[in-house]
């Protein structure tokens, strides 16, 4: 009689359920939550939470996409409920991020400091990493890496729109990554790939590749990812394992097999906030030390499914040693530039952005980069983004990027232009516009927004938005 009525119950769900499901994802919560299991399957028929973040990076506050906004977030100082417009101002300039709420509070763990070196190892599309470099006030070293290539371009790309400056994207996979970087980092972010329970009615396509044994097997992925990241903590770092699933295979269990594996790793209590439960050890092997974990259900939280553990490498910290320049000519095909090149963009900088300092540039083929001073060798790596994307070597002049305009503020620059938002809307449209202003460089302006480059002349603005990015 008891099974019949487990087996009602099911029949019931399944047909109120839009989601359609799993009968075994259905019956294991039930099993797990028990009375709490109802208001937790419930959340499956309402709408996913939007939410966004603004960047304290920029010079002001994005107005016009707080006043559309449902409210702040109370966990997130800069966290906001709402939908974020992706052909706004706002977004297009980097001033909002748009990030799932619960998502927000694994940067909030992590909480980075200005000149540490951080690690975001599996860090597509870049949300996460966003928020860590706002943290660090983009000062010190942000490695985002992310083992797909099409997934480490869109990184790449949130990036540049960030205005990140001491941020490097690279494309490897964990263990190919370890080598390069032995116990290096204060602090490691490993936001693992996971079953995706937590986003299934934001994603519900996540559903298809549910079965009863797919948690497992990410749990086996994940914790060789954890092992290639704990070679690259410095003794005295800060791990934070985070995902956005609900299973106990994936969550706590990984933690708990973390614990007996590295017995000098400790765990770290995080604060909660309203909402915010505590981990399970009835789920895992008992370890009272798991409840400073942090379950995010989203029927108690305003988000979805997240899972977030924070922990430290109890060996006493080394000695600090002295950063080194790197001498090296080559950095994984990236040459220092000539006397002439440097010429070049040392002209063009001393024109336009004087007080701007000329550290470390590399290229790459015709791409001039500067690079963070605490990145050590890439040789041998896949990287899309050694550093800040300077602009392009042309035949005898430099011509700037995107992503430079981006990192500035107006009034960094000599000369600006101010445009109204109709033009705006014509110059990301790559129109080029009637302009009463001396020829040369300027940076394009809108609201106070750096948007990207144009060039005077004869009394026009030469449109220099990239072609691939116009709408």
């Amino acid at each position: 009689m008891k099974q019949g009525g487990t087996m009602d119950r099911k029949l019931i769900w399944k047909e109120r359920c839009n989601l359609q499901l799993p009968a075994a994802f259905i019956e294991k919560y039930q099993h797990l939550l028990g009375a709490e299991a109802p208001a937790f399957l419930a959340t499956f028929d309402q709408p996913s939470q939007s939410g966004f973040r603004t960047n304290p990076l920029k010079n002001g506050q994005p107005t016009a996409s707080i006043a559309a906004a449902s409210g702040p977030t109370t966990h997130v100082k800069n966290g906001w409920f709402g939908k974020v417009n992706g052909k706004s101002l706002d977004h297009v300039t980097g001033w909002v991020y748009s990030q799932e709420p619960s998502a927000m509070t694994v940067g909030e763990v992590v909480a980075p400091q200005p000149g540490e070196r951080v690690l975001d190892l599996c860090a597509a599309p870049g949300g996460k990493s966003t928020h860590l470099l706002a943290q660090m006030h983009d000062a010190g070293l942000l490695v985002a890496n992310e083992i797909f290539s099409k997934r480490a371009k869109i990184l790449a790309e949130n990036l540049e729109r960030w205005g990140a400056k001491n941020a490097v994207v690279t494309n490897e996979a964990p263990d190919r990554l370890a080598p390069h970087f032995p116990q290096f980092f204060d602090r490691i972010l490993v936001d693992a790939p996971c079953s995706g329970e937590g986003m299934f009615r934001k994603e519900p396509a996540g559903i298809e590749y549910w079965t009863p044994t797919y948690p497992a097997e990410c749990a086996n992925r994940q914790k060789k990812i954890l092992a290639s990241a704990l070679t690259m903590l410095k003794p005295g770092g800060t791990l934070v394992y985070s995902t956005c699933t609900f299973a106990p295979e994936e969550d706590e269990q990984v933690i708990a097999w973390l614990l007996k594996e590295y017995p000098y790793l400790a765990l770290v209590p995080i604060e909660k906030t309203a909402g915010m439960d505590d981990g399970r050890p009835a789920w895992a092997d008992g370890n009272p030390a798991l409840t400073k974990t942090c379950r995010l259900f989203p029927h108690h939280f305003a988000g979805e499914g997240h899972f977030i553990a924070k922990l430290v490498d109890q060996r006493p910290a080394p000695a600090p040693k002295p950063v080194r320049k790197n001498k090296k000519r080559q950095t994984n095909g990236a040459l220092r530039l000539s006397k002439a090149e440097f010429a070049l963009v040392q002209t063009w900088f001393a024109q336009v952005v004087p007080a701007f300092e000329l550290e470390r540039l590399v290229k790459f083929g015709d791409q001039v980069y500067a690079v963070p001073t605490a990145l050590p060798t890439l040789a041998g790596l896949a990287v899309l983004r050694p550093g800040l994307h300077l602009g392009t070597l042309k035949k005898r002049r430099f011509e700037p990027a995107l992503a430079l305009a981006l990192a500035l503020a107006p009034e960094q620059v000599t000369k600006r232009v101010a445009l109204t938002l109709e033009q705006w809307r014509a110059y990301v449209h790559g129109e080029a516009l009637p302009f009463e202003a001396p020829d040369g460089w300027a940076l394009v302006v809108c609201q106070n927004h750096s948007c990207g480059w144009g060039k005077v002349a004869n009394r026009i603005l030469k449109n220099f938005y990239p072609k691939g990015l116009r709408f």
